[in-house]
């Protein structure tokens, strides 16, 4: 009996044992279960709270500057962010919408407010009429269409994008464009997209950084001297204007509250000597570290009175200014500039019927090179000028200069007084006399300027008391040798304007308009937000002519390598099963 008893409870014991060992394992595994679920709402809660992206590029593009997330920080009312590209499109602007999108997200997450963010086709889904609303309605806004040939092996096809955002804040709208090289060729995008996305961060970050803060600087145009009219300098003011608040100045009749709330004076194309009291009072405006723009033409030269007659002397201006630039660092030369790399102007040619209107390089048309390394005209096109002048630096003290704009290497530069005629036109330039070195048209001047008008009595006239310090506050000037720089065309049949920058005979944009918003930018901004274009993307973009040529065999491979690696590996693994349970 005690041995039966003895074999029950060994029984019971071993029937325990198993019982515990397979609890045993069964509690491990709902312990691991736990853990794992455990770990993935930790990691949520640490991934909503903690932002952080590991960017291996070369030129760091997915990473933002420092002065980005400074005024994301900084930022205290809740931002909304409407992108207008969206749907289809040609792939070149896939590209643009899809560098957006991620330099959206990173502000999502670096900004101390909360930041919405909306990808949308205005277009979609709209009939012709509705189609013709919505753009006039977003025209209203700032939002403009631009239309894109869509090239294909059925033909060409035409799409209406918008390649813009509206950024709204506290119930103000900045719209911004996307794409903010606008030169060259029209069909010309692949160029346009990659500088594009080099200056997203800064147009993007400036705008909310105006929203935010509330500042419009002033910005005011002379007249009063013959400079061109509202109509020639409409675009100038209307792309200023989203920005900035714009009006006309008459110095004759500004007085000192109206120059202290002026933060940029453009002096363009004046015709008229300019009085000893209206320079007293540009140079106090120096003086109080206002900055100032200087489009001067030196020489009278009109192309349309030019093709109103067979011949003309372009002749001297006598605009009282000299003494006023070389106190400052610059000259503006007496003389013409001509250059190979020019723009067309259009010429009559044959008789009666046969009679029309063709283009033709004009060698007094010059397009001005931008230096690349400057950040004031970095990443913009060649810059149209009208019968430009050099402009030389002087040496004076306190005062940094830097060339902007200059001349191709195939230039040559004529003294005036010039006799001209369009029959210029056909006459063919001779290599050894047009290659020379570049030409400085443009230049930057920076630092504490010497007063005009020390030791010099005060003009007559002058009623309140300016108080000009003997050195300026440190400020910026620049100096360009032409005054048609930032006038746009106007149609002459029924007044209508075009973009500043558009040459209506070839179709063609140059960077007039970018030289503007980026001067603005620069002599506004205490931040220097404009340093942000230093940023450079090298896009590896595909060869189309290789891929035009090999397209079936690398869709070829593409479709077949996978397959084909597939059945390899499953071929492998057939045999190599086959010889593992075989032993």
């Amino acid at each position: 009996m005690e041995e039966l008893k003895r074999n029950g409870d060994g029984a019971r014991k071993k029937e325990q044992g198993f019982k515990n060992k397979a609890q045993g394992p069964k509690s491990k595994r709902y312990l691991k279960i736990f853990g794992f679920l455990t770990f993935l709402v930790l990691i949520n809660i640490f991934a909503q709270n903690f932002y952080t992206r590991f960017d291996f590029t070369k030129e760091r593009r997915y990473t933002l500057s420092a002065k980005t997330r400074d005024v994301l920080k900084n930022a205290k009312k809740d931002i909304l962010i409407t992108v207008f590209l969206d749907g289809e499109m040609p792939s070149a602007f896939k590209r643009l919408r899809n560098a957006t999108r991620d330099l959206l997200a990173d502000y999502k997450a670096e900004a101390g407010v909360n930041i919405k963010i909306l990808f949308v086709d205005p277009l979609e889904g709209k009939i012709a009429n509705d189609q013709e609303e919505v753009i006039t309605q977003l025209a209203e806004i700032g939002i403009n269409p631009l239309a894109v040939n869509i090239k294909s092996d059925a033909g060409i096809t035409q799409k209406i994008i918008f390649p813009m955002a509206l950024i709204e804040s506290d119930d103000k709208p900045i719209a911004i464009n996307l794409l903010s090289k606008t030169g060259g060729a029209a069909t010309d995008y692949e160029a346009k997209i990659t500088s594009s996305i080099q200056d997203l961060e800064y147009i993007v970050t400036s705008a909310i950084k105006r929203l935010q803060t509330g500042y419009s600087p002033n910005i005011g145009f002379t007249e009063g001297h013959g400079e061109p009219n509202n109509q020639q300098l409409y675009d100038a003011i209307v792309s200023l204007s989203s920005n900035y608040y714009v009006t006309r100045v008459d110095l004759n009749l500004a007085n000192k509250e109206g120059l202290d709330n002026l933060d940029v004076m453009v002096i363009a194309k004046p015709q008229k000597a300019l009085t000893e009291l209206e320079k007293y009072k540009i140079n106090y405006f120096v003086m109080k570290g206002g900055r100032v723009v200087w489009a001067i033409d030196q020489v009278n030269a009109n192309l349309d009175q030019l093709q109103q007659q067979p011949q003309m002397m372009a002749n001297n201006y006598d605009l009282n200014l000299n003494d006023m630039l070389f106190e400052y660092g610059a000259r503006v030369n007496y003389n013409l500039v001509t250059d190979v790399h020019s723009a067309m102007i259009p010429i009559a040619t044959g008789s009666g019927q046969q009679a029309q209107i063709d283009v033709a390089p004009w060698f007094y048309f010059p397009v001005l090179l931008p230096d690349t390394s400057n950040l004031v005209v970095k990443n913009i096109d060649g810059v149209k000028a009208e019968f430009a002048s050099t402009v030389d630096t002087i040496g004076v003290a306190n005062v940094n200069k830097k060339i902007i704009l200059s001349t191709s290497n195939f230039n040559k530069i004529f003294d005036t007084p010039k006799l001209l005629s369009l029959q210029m036109i056909a006459e063919q330039p001779k290599q050894e006399e047009y290659t020379s070195v570049p030409k400085p048209v443009g230049v930057l001047l920076e630092g504490s300027f010497k007063s005009v008008f020390l030791n010099r009595p005060v003009p007559e006239g002058i009623t309140e008391n300016y108080n000009v310090p003997a050195q300026s506050k440190l400020t910026k000037m620049i100096v360009i040798g032409d005054g048609d720089v930032f006038s746009n065309q106007v149609n002459k049949n029924d007044n209508s304007t075009f973009p500043l920058g558009f040459d209506r005979y070839t179709q063609q944009n140059f960077g007039n308009k970018a030289l503007l918003l980026n001067i603005a930018d620069y002599f506004t901004d205490a931040d220097n937000l404009i340093a942000l274009r230093n940023k450079e993307i090298k896009e590896r973009l595909l060869d189309k002519t290789v891929l035009r040529t090999e397209k079936l065999k690398w869709q070829l491979i593409n479709s077949l390598a996978p397959l084909a690696l597939l059945i390899c590996f499953a071929i492998f693994q057939h045999y190599y099963r086959k010889h593992k349970y075989a032993k």
